[in-house]
């Protein structure tokens, strides 16, 4: 299968063919999935001295990890207000301060290994589409009391003056988040990882998995692998080769567009250089690139439309919502693909049975979370740490089967008019 067609790839680094996995091979962990989590795995495994494997489907960050939004920013999906009812606030705090090092963790990564082509900038802006200032301003107040992280409050004026729309009031700033070109970070780290002698077998789809006494065999097409540990960071596209981890997550699908180049337009719309997004159930979230290029994304379906026009035609509806001063300008790129999310919002990171773990489900994250994942799994592995015990309530909660799917297209419109109702009320 192609390499799918979006910003990232017309501007990635040399993409480095790899072979198939043909004949059988040893190691000390096989890691399943190329994107950022397995990569990011794979390499604090070397650096500990493990023989690492990893097979791809397709190519490195051909899923999730190579199209996605681009930002790196503290936080879990769930929320910490929501993590701290159900686990208590020691607990939650240890979460949050992890997802803190997962951003971390690529800054570094992009100095230490001296990764190119990945054009970091710094900062991210949240803003609230109804006007609010005591909320927002609680919320800077709990995160940097209860969780020691700090954040910046912006007015309505002070949002205006950066987004130039009327549908924003006030915000809250992370000048230490950051947004970058994730798929080659991703490239970055496979040559990273190959130059510490770990493997990358690409088209090379785990179709089975076995125990084969305390080792683990897994079998492609054209090959096997024996393994002492197995790691399952396959996102979005997974099947029942996973076993029982495919029956803790869907396969939801996101939704990007690229602007035209806007030239000086672009200060009629941001006068900013952070990452933008709104703080709805159902959000819009887009940043700048190339200066003068908005790159867009929102909305979640089950459905992976890959209808390019109704792709564009959708999203840049959203945009104009937002900026009516957009209405003539043209989409360049439209792309979709599936990303692998939980039905409690939280990563599904943790020890299936002896030797196998799970680090995935990270849709509705940013990109931190995956860099994170990976280290904590590495972690357990080497008998490091067991940091991955503080996700085990929420590991392998059932997603609905057959009616997971319908489930969760009827929370999203259920979700789409409450952000409404609640805009028109309050806004």
């Amino acid at each position: 299968m192609s390499f799918p067609n979006t910003w990232y790839s017309q501007t990635s680094l040399l993409r480095a063919a790899r072979p198939a996995l043909h004949g059988d091979e040893t190691c000390d962990v096989c890691i399943i999935g190329a994107g950022i989590a397995g990569l990011t795995a794979a390499l604090e495994l070397t650096r500990r001295g493990k023989r690492v494997i990893i097979l791809e489907a397709h190519q490195v960050a051909w899923g999730a990890s190579g199209r996605n939004g681009g930002v790196v920013s503290p936080g879990w999906a769930e929320g910490s207000g929501a993590i701290r009812k159900k686990l208590g606030l020691e607990q939650a705090r240890a979460l949050f301060q992890m997802s803190a090092e997962g951003v971390e963790i690529v800054r570094d990564n992009i100095r230490e290994l001296g990764l190119t082509g990945c054009a970091p900038s710094a900062g991210t802006i949240r803003v609230k589409r109804y006007d609010d200032g005591a909320e927002v301003k609680k919320h800077i107040e709990t995160m940097r009391r209860d969780f020691g992280y700090e954040l910046n409050f912006l007015d309505t004026a002070q949002v205006r003056e950066r987004a130039h729309t009327l549908r924003y009031f006030q915000g809250v700033e992370d000048p230490n988040a950051l947004h970058f070109h994730p798929l080659n970070y991703c490239l970055g780290l496979a040559l990273a990882l190959e130059a510490a002698e770990g493997r990358i077998f690409e088209h090379s789809k785990m179709l089975a998995w076995q125990h084969q006494g305390t080792d683990k065999l897994v079998r492609t097409a054209h090959g096997t692998v024996c393994c002492q540990d197995l790691v399952f960071c396959a996102g979005g596209y997974g099947g029942p080769e996973l076993q029982k981890l495919s029956r803790a997550y869907l396969p939801i699908a996101t939704y990007v567009v690229l602007t035209e180049h806007l030239g000086d337009g672009i200060k009629n719309v941001l006068d900013s250089g952070a990452a933008f997004s709104d703080d709805r159930r159902a959000s819009d979230y887009y940043r700048v690139v190339e200066g003068d290029r908005l790159l867009w994304g929102g909305r979640i379906t089950t459905r992976n439309e890959q209808d390019e026009k109704a792709l564009a035609a959708m999203l840049k509806a959203d945009m104009v919502s937002v900026y009516p001063q957009l209405a003539a300008v043209k989409i360049d790129l439209a792309w979709s693909g599936l990303m692998g999310y939980s039905t409690n919002k939280m990563p599904n990171l943790g020890l299936l049975d002896p030797g196998v773990w799970a680090c995935t489900s990270f849709g509705g994250h940013g990109l931190n979370t995956g860099s994170i994942g990976g280290r904590v799994i590495a972690e357990a592995v080497c008998g490091e740490t067991a940091r991955y015990q503080l996700f085990k309530p929420y590991l392998l909660d059932w997603n609905g089967g057959p009616f997971g799917r319908i489930a969760a297209n009827a929370i999203y419109q259920s979700l789409k008019v409450m952000d409404f109702v609640q805009e028109r009320l309050r806004g």
